[in-house]
C-alpha cells in the first residue's frame, strides 16, 4: 500500500489521515483517552492498570528505534502522532465513531494511515507486540511511503513487534531467548510444527504470499522467520537493510531477488539449516556458513580442525563422488556450562540427545558442487561420523563438519576437535 503525497513523497505529519474524534461521545461510551508525550493518543475501554496505562509511553520509545533502523531523522517528524484504539467491546468504539464503517474485517489488529486498531490480547506481552506490529505498519506507510509486499510488510512488522521490556526500557527486534519471554507469540512454534509435518516453506513460496495470505496465522511465522534471519545474518544483513530504498518501486521483490542472485543457492541452504534447527535464542551469526570451496583431498590425507562453538564449517577439502574416504576424529571439547562444564568427545554425550542423536557427536555433509535448486539441502541430511566412519558421497563436493548441538546453545561451547580425512 502506498500513502504518498502528490509529488510521490511521504505525507507530512499534518496531512496524515486520522479519524475524527468526538471526545464527548467517546467519554460517554466509557472509553478512556491515554495520550503519550508525543507519538500516540490511545483510546481504550479497558480499566486502568499499570500495564495498559504505560502503553502510550512505550510507543514513544519505539519511534526512535524505527527511525534509527530506517535511517530517518526524527527531527523531521516532530508532529508525527497516531490515533490508536485498544478494544475489548468493539460496539462501544463503533457507536462513538472510533471504529468507522468500511474497515475490512480483522482478527487482531489493523492500521491505516495515522490510525491503528487492535483487540485486547490474552497476555501483556502480546498486547504490546500487536501495538508495535501495527505501529510499524503506520510508520512505514506514512514516513517511508509504503510497507512493501506482504512478505516484507508483515515480516518487518513482526520483527519489530518482537521485543524485550526490562526495567521500563523497550528494545525492539529481538530474537526471543525463551518461550516464557514472549507468551502467546508462537512464531517459532509455527515453523517447528510445519517442519514436523513436512510443510517447511521454501523462499520462493514466502516471497509469493498474496495480500490475503495473512488472514491466517501461519504466514506471520514464516515472514518473521525470513526477515529475522536475513536481518541477523552477517553476510546478508547489509543487503537486507538496503531494501527500504526500494519500497516505492513496483518490482520490490524482483529487486530483492537480484540483490541475492549471486549467492541464491547458498541462501537457500542456510535458510534450510535455520528452519530445521530453529529454537528460541537461535544464534544466526554462529550458525552462519562459510561456503569456501574445497581443494582435492591429498592422497596422503589431511587433518581438519572443527570448532565446537560454530555451526557448519568447511573442511577445505573436496571429495569425489563415488569414492570412499575414512574419517577419524579425536579431541575433547566443551558443550555446555550448566550446572557445570560438560566435556565431550566426537562420539557425543549420550546423557542428552539433540534431534535424535547424542549431543556433541560429530556430523558431516558433502555439499555438491552444483546443488539442486529444487531438491533438499544436503545440510538437512547429515552423516553421523562420531569417532570414525567411512564416507562415500554420491556427488562431488565440499566436505563440511559440525558437532550436533542447537544453534541456540553454541555460545556455551568451547574448544575444538581434529578430523583425519583420507581416501580409502
Amino acid at each position: 500500500m502506498l500513502l504518498v503525497g502528490a509529488l510521490g513523497l511521504p505525507l507530512p505529519a499534518a496531512e496524515l489521515p486520522r479519524i475524527a474524534v468526538d471526545e464527548a461521545k467517546v467519554a460517554a461510551a466509557g472509553i478512556r483517552r491515554l495520550p503519550s508525550a508525543k507519538r500516540l493518543v490511545l483510546y481504550t475501554d479497558l480499566p486502568g492498570s499499570p500495564e495498559i496505562d504505560r502503553l502510550p509511553g512505550l510507543f514513544d520509545q519505539a519511534f526512535p528505534q524505527w527511525c534509527k533502523y530506517f535511517h530517518v531523522d526524527p527531527a523531521g517528524h516532530e508532529g508525527w502522532q497516531l490515533v490508536g484504539c485498544l478494544m475489548k467491546d468493539k460496539a462501544r468504539f463503533r457507536q462513538s465513531g472510533l471504529l468507522p464503517d468500511g474497515l475490512p474485517a480483522f482478527r487482531n489488529g489493523y492500521s491505516r494511515g495515522g490510525n491503528l486498531w487492535l483487540y485486547d490480547q490474552p497476555s501483556d506481552y502480546y498486547r504490546r507486540h500487536l501495538l508495535l506490529h501495527e505501529g510499524t505498519h503506520c510508520f512505514m506507510q506514512t514516513i517511508l511511503g509504503s510497507y512493501g509486499p506482504p512478505w516484507y510488510a508483515e515480516g518487518t512488522a513482526e520483527m519489530f513487534g518482537t521485543h524485550r521490556l526490562a526495567d521500563g526500557r523497550l528494545t525492539l527486534n529481538i530474537m526471543p531467548a525463551a518461550r516464557e519471554d514472549v507468551p502467546e507469540w508462537g512464531r517459532i512454534r509455527i515453523i517447528k510444527d510445519a517442519v514436523a509435518g513436512h510443510r517447511a516453506m521454501r523462499l520462493p513460496a514466502i516471497l509469493d504470499y498474496s495480500s490475503t495470505a495473512h488472514l491466517e496465522t501461519e504466514p506471520y511465522g514464516w515472514c518473521w522467520g525470513l526477515c529475522a534471519f536475513l536481518d541477523r545474518h552477517p553476510r546478508y544483513r547489509d543487503r537486507f537493510r538496503e531494501l527500504p530504498q526500494d519500497l516505492l518501486r513496483y518490482d520490490f521483490t524482483a529487486r530483492f531477488r537480484q540483490r541475492f542472485a549471486p549467492d541464491w543457492a547458498e541462501l537457500n541452504d542456510e535458510w534450510a539449516v535455520f528452519v530445521m534447527g530453529i529454537e528460541y535464542g537461535y544464534d544466526v551469526g554462529r550458525a552462519a556458513i562459510d561456503f569456501a570451496p574445497g581443494r582435492a583431498c591429498p592422497a596422503a590425507g589431511a587433518t581438519v580442525r572443527v570448532a565446537a562453538d560454530r555451526g557448519w564449517q568447511p573442511s577445505g577439502l573436496r571429495l569425489e563422488g563415488g569414492s570412499a574416504y575414512r574419517l577419524t576424529a579425536s579431541g575433547r571439547y566443551q558443550v555446555g556450562t550448566q550446572p557445570q562444564i560438560w566435556w565431550c568427545e566426537p562420539g557425543g554425550v549420550s546423557l542428552r540427545y539433540y534431534q535424535g542423536r547424542p549431543l556433541g557427536i560429530l556430523l558431516a555433509v558433502v555439499r555438491p558442487d552444483r546443488p539442486s535448486p529444487e531438491g533438499p539441502s544436503a545440510f538437512v541430511r547429515p552423516n553421523v561420523i562420531g569417532l570414525g566412519a567411512t564416507l562415500r558421497p554420491e556427488q562431488s563436493g565440499t566436505l563440511y563438519f559440525k558437532i550436533n548441538h542447537s544453534a541456540a546453545e553454541l555460545s556455551g561451547n568451547a574448544g575444538q576437535l581434529e578430523v583425519r580425512v583420507a581416501p580409502k
